[in-house]
């Protein structure tokens, strides 16, 4: 493995996302892509702690024991709490708790909770056209599509989210938010530029889970809209502020300021434990309703499970369960929240088991279908093991 100084030294944006490079770059993408800080709280809210569990003690259906699973899984960092309290926290490599890491699709999570601030707030209608926020999406996908649609993945959307064909439809979408460089697949415009040139699919909008990353740009982009206020500064105000965060967040724009809502939030680990915590306990956190108690409630409840069987992506991860405003719900887990970016990232959030986990890594692949199914098992164990 290359020394620090030599991989920050050897990292561009054509090699950041894979191994070595990775290790270093998922820790400082604010040095590579452009972004906003998301404002942290003047003083962090606390973090108790409490007996500390053993990882070792615990051992998966294949008979690996939980902590030889994390050494292998590239994982940079893992927490756990229980009950509020912290039980595990790990740094590995040379990640450290003040680092901020990019969380992936997590950000999608994220996002989700945010809309339904604003949905509460009146700002938001998830029954509304998308075209009633953003009139330039109407000759495209979104054009006849709800806010609901957006949020549950089931816009009929011609995207395929194939991330290592490199002819495919994500390289294109990287270039345009400024994610890789510009090359065989020219620059075009920014995201804002882009998302309007996505055709619709050939079935209708609401039947189907069809996961898609541009949805969740384009609900970035409505509450942009619907509130007046750049996402970065409209997540700080409603969540990371009151949320007691410690660090500023930061999320990667492109060049025209349009913010990856989908994939580009920066953040520390503590404070992504703090954001899936105030999730568990169903939007509150620090004697505060942050996000809707009514919003949480129906993430955990609504989710179409017809729709979801009818998908096929994750079908192998998590056979039965549904998608809800930008959360997965597995029925392998019942009563649990989980979100999941690439590379590595997830959030496990329990509230009938009282248990809170959540991972960062550089694992190499995107989506590895083995070792995420191995993170399903730790996280059942753990959660099993409190209960």
């Amino acid at each position: 493995m290359p020394e620090t100084g030599t991989l920050e030294a050897e990292t561009t944006l054509a090699n950041w996302r894979t191994r070595p490079f990775s290790g270093w770059s998922f820790r400082h993408v604010d040095r590579l892509v452009g972004g906003q800080r998301v404002a942290a709280a003047a003083q962090a809210s606390p973090m108790e702690r409490g007996p500390a569990l053993d990882l070792s003690a615990l051992v998966l259906p294949s008979g690996e024991r939980v902590d030889a699973a994390l050494a292998r899984s590239h994982t940079d960092a893992f927490l756990v709490l229980h009950r509020g309290r912290i039980v595990c926290e790990i740094y590995n490599g040379p990640m450290v708790p003040e680092d901020r890491h990019i969380v992936f699709s997590v950000s999608k999570s994220v996002t989700g909770a945010l809309a339904g601030i604003l949905v509460d707030d009146g700002l938001l209608d998830p029954d509304s056209p998308v075209t009633s926020y953003v009139p330039e999406l109407a000759d495209s996908a979104w054009g006849d599509a709800t806010v609901r649609n957006v949020l549950d993945m089931t816009v009929s959307l011609r995207f395929a989210e194939d991330y290592l064909d490199p002819r495919g439809d994500v390289p294109r979408y990287r270039v345009a938010m400024d994610w890789d460089p510009p090359g065989d697949i020219p620059y075009e415009g920014g995201l804002h530029g882009y998302l309007p040139s996505l055709p619709k699919g050939d079935g209708p909008h609401g039947a189907v889970f069809h996961y898609a990353s541009p949805n969740s740009d384009v609900l970035g982009w409505m509450l942009e809209r619907a509130s007046g206020s750049r996402f970065a500064d409209l997540l700080s105000e409603k969540i990371w502020r009151p949320l007691g965060a410690e660090a500023d967040g930061w999320i990667t724009v492109d060049r025209q300021g349009g913010a990856r809502a989908a994939g580009g939030l920066c953040l520390c680990a503590r404070d992504l434990a703090r954001f899936a915590e105030m999730m568990r306990n169903g939007g509150r956190a620090n004697g505060t309703q942050i996000v809707p108690e009514g919003w949480v409630a129906d993430t955990l409840r609504n989710g179409d499970r017809a729709a979801w069987a009818r998908g096929s992506r994750l079908d192998g991860l998590i056979p039965a369960g549904s998608y809800r405003n930008q959360w997965y719900l597995s029925d392998a887990l019942p009563g649990a929240m989980i979100a999941i970016g690439i590379h590595g990232q997830w959030i496990y959030a329990d509230p009938p088991r009282g248990v809170t986990i959540v991972r960062l890594s550089s694992q190499p692949l995107p989506e590895d279908d083995a070792l995420d199914a191995t993170m399903l098992e730790v996280f059942a164990a753990i959660a099993g093991h409190l209960s």
